[in-house]
């Protein structure tokens, strides 16, 4: 819960130099050139990066499974993971072996046709580290080189492995000393260069992204994505110009703008596209006061792929207020324009809007709402700019304003697909609100997320009737999405938000998992449901499929978790299970293979010690709660699952127990670190009061 590096990863620092210097060869497995990436679009058998090919689509020329068979589909093996968190990940498969990350950044390599553990890595990364990481102890995904696998750990770390055995071939430290970043996103092989950027724009940080060399991880180069202190010059014209969009001291408070995700290479432009976080902190008035559109914030940014020199920005996003990252996946393809073929990029972010941008130049083409908006009337035909609602500058109006969507996104990081047979692009998509309040003479402070807003007041109440109405309100789609028309061509409806990625197929099929614990399969060109098998979790990740020998496997990582489930408190529920049961699961025509049973649930009630404190202490704590609290275990104190439901908790009733655990840090190797230089004993006292409200008033409607 606090922002400032503790003493459980202190060792951290150590990891500052690179363990190898020169040139370390790899091993002999994932024999991957830039050669082989650059023709990675013909070799249907093998999944060789995140999004298959270095453009992102996601989309698999396999049609031995298809639209005719994909009812025969079936197990054919799974492997029980190590970490009970949520699991985002893509596997990558290079020649019959299967590279995949997990949840603490771990790694592990199979024969992915049977399953065989070939070799297991584990960073050791602190678990104190979860505290200063928004969304879970998430990693989506590796990549291989010449006999290397790369990973970036939750810490901060870009590690080399040996492809044969998983040994270290080299480490170095890729966010500063002291810095609450962490690394959750996929890296990415360009040129004989690991990209990779980090999260963490919720904490004062500047975003940038950087290159590595891939044989000996030294730093060739990095792109700042906000400007820094203007009296120590700028690293470049771009950001001399960025800093005319600001105003005030915004680099004492980081400015944000991380690269978390989306990391796109174009080989027929020869560019590297990227999406940016929101400007940090969420209010405008501290990082900006006289207002701006705080480039290169919420944004997308082509950059040279040898030297890093910026080359185009185009913002979705001015003068962000709500957290609208661009770091969704950027998918760069041909598609016909005005009835000529042309290179563009197709990008729907969190702010609801589909955009088709010029790939060379990044000129707006067009723009429309693929879910509902509210915070914006349109776009401007020909700039793309958005025409905010006056409503939405709530720091300007001192009143609270619901934006659809809301921080979560219409759509986040769970990667879409696109298709060349059907033109279309299948898009991962959430309907789900959230209100936005100015905090009152805000001061940035060591104390988890620097949002600039009121927590607690927007809270989820105990309000039978309000609490109906928000589920009701809060589902989840597949929306097949037409970007030439700019319209859907058809939507499948989900119970509620955060369900897997997408992968299409030349078989005329999509696939998704969903958070309600089942993997379906639908005809890409209707989208009727061909196939479905219960999991048994929640999926986040998104599928990808490969051959080994002639036969085609549909491989997922499954593992409810992220955001949605940490930090949402009873919507969490919306969505389905919420229970995590961590897999990789692997599928065939004609599998025989099934999942062992679930273990058997808990059954817990509610059974919290009586209100004693008057309602002025627990109000007190319910704003530190919804300040340093919620992001872990959940709004109004209701945790999704992942994260330990605090109404639930023995220390409600022993004060001192709470008191060790909050104050002292009793359990910071679970992740449960010491607040003491955060607040006073009185202070987490208070919380104590505020869940123990909370859990009385559930009790009182009949919650669990």
């Amino acid at each position: 819960m606090s922002r400032s590096y503790l003493a459980a990863s202190a060792a951290m620092a150590l990891v500052g130099v690179i363990l190898a210097g020169c040139s370390t060869p790899g091993g002999k497995s994932a024999a991957v050139d830039d050669a082989r990436l650059l023709e990675a679009e013909k070799d249907g058998a093998n999944w060789l990066s995140y999004g298959r090919t270095q453009d992102e689509q996601r989309f698999s020329p396999l049609s031995d499974v298809s639209d005719t068979n994909v009812s025969q589909l079936g197990l054919e093996w799974s492997y029980d993971l190590d970490t009970a968190r949520g699991q985002e990940a893509t596997p990558v498969v290079v020649d019959g072996i299967m590279y995949v990350s997990t949840a603490w950044s771990m790694v592990k390599a199979f024969d992915a046709t049977n399953g065989k553990l070939l070799w297991a890595y584990d960073p050791k990364v602190p678990r104190s580290k979860l505290v200063e990481v928004c969304c879970d102890a998430v990693n989506r995904g590796v990549a291989v080189y010449k006999g290397r696998v790369y990973v970036g750990t939750l810490d901060g770390r870009l590690v080399a492995l040996n492809a044969d055995d998983g040994k270290i071939l080299w480490e170095t430290k890729a966010v500063p000393d002291g810095s609450p970043m962490a690394i959750t996103g996929a890296p990415r092989i360009v040129k004989g260069k690991v990209l990779l950027g980090s999260a963490g724009a919720e904490y004062i940080t500047r975003g940038y992204l950087a290159a590595y060399d891939a044989e000996s991880g030294k730093e060739v180069w990095k792109f700042y994505t906000v400007p820094g202190d203007p009296a120590k010059g700028f690293e470049g014209k771009h950001l001399e110009a960025a800093a005319k969009t600001w105003s005030g001291e915004w680099w004492k408070l980081g400015g944000g703008g991380t690269v978390w995700d989306s990391i796109t290479y174009d080989p027929q432009t020869d560019l590297v596209y990227f999406g940016t976080a929101n400007a940090e902190p969420w209010n405008p008035t501290p990082r900006s006061p006289k207002g701006g559109d705080n480039l290169y914030t919420a944004s997308i940014v082509a950059v040279n792929p040898d030297t890093g020199e910026y080359v185009w920005h185009f913002q979705e996003t001015p003068e962000d207020r709500w957290d609208f990252d661009s770091n969704q996946q950027i998918i760069a393809a041909t598609i016909p324009i005005e009835g000529k073929p042309r290179r563009v990029l197709m990008h729907a972010p969190k702010n609801g809007f589909f955009y088709v941008l010029d790939a060379k130049t990044g000129q707006f083409i067009s723009g429309k709402p693929f879910a509902q908006v509210t915070w914006a009337k349109g776009l401007d035909p020909v700039t793309g700019r958005p025409d905010i609602v006056p409503e939405a500058r709530y720091e300007q109006t001192g009143k609270p304003f619901v934006s659809y969507p809301g921080a979560t996104g219409a759509h986040s990081w769970h990667p879409m697909s696109y298709s060349p047979k059907t033109g279309l692009v299948y898009i991962p998509a959430n309907r789900a609100a959230q209100g936005y309040m100015a905090a009152k003479d805000w001061k940035p402070s060591d104390v988890g997320f620097q949002l600039g807003l009121e927590g607690g007041p927007l809270s989820m109440p105990a309000d039978p009737l309000i609490r109906a109405a928000a589920m009701a309100d809060t589902t989840g789609s597949l929306v097949a999405w037409d970007p030439v028309a700019q319209k859907a061509r058809w939507t499948v409806q989900h119970p509620g938000p955060s369900n897997g990625g997408t992968l299409a197929t030349a078989g005329n099929l999509v696939f998704q998992g969903t958070a309600g614990g089942e993997f379906r399969a639908y005809a890409a060109d209707s989208g009727k449901q061909l196939w479905s098998y219960p999991v048994q979790t929640g999926v986040i990740a998104a599928p990808m499929t490969y051959s080994v020998k002639g036969v085609q496997y549909v491989a997922i990582l499954v593992g409810w978790g992220g955001v949605w489930d940490v930090a949402t408190g009873v919507l969490a529920t919306k969505s389905g299970t919420v229970r995590n049961i961590s897999r990789m699961l692997v599928f065939k025509v004609g599998g025989k293979a099934a999942l062992p049973a679930p273990p058997p649930e808990a059954k817990r009630v509610l059974d919290p010690p009586p209100v004693t404190a008057k309602a002025e202490v627990a109000l007190a704590g319910q704003n530190i709660y919804h300040r340093s609290c919620h992001v872990c275990h959940g709004d109004g104190a209701v945790a999704g699952g992942v994260n330990p439901d605090l109404r639930h908790a023995a220390s409600l009733s022993d004060p001192g127990m709470w008191q060790k655990i909050v104050h002292d840090g009793l359990l910071k190797d679970n992740g449960m670190v010491s607040w003491k230089a955060n607040y006073s004993p009185e202070q987490i006292e208070s919380v104590r009061h505020y869940v123990i409200r909370r859990a009385n008033e559930d009790k009182a409607l009949g919650g669990k």
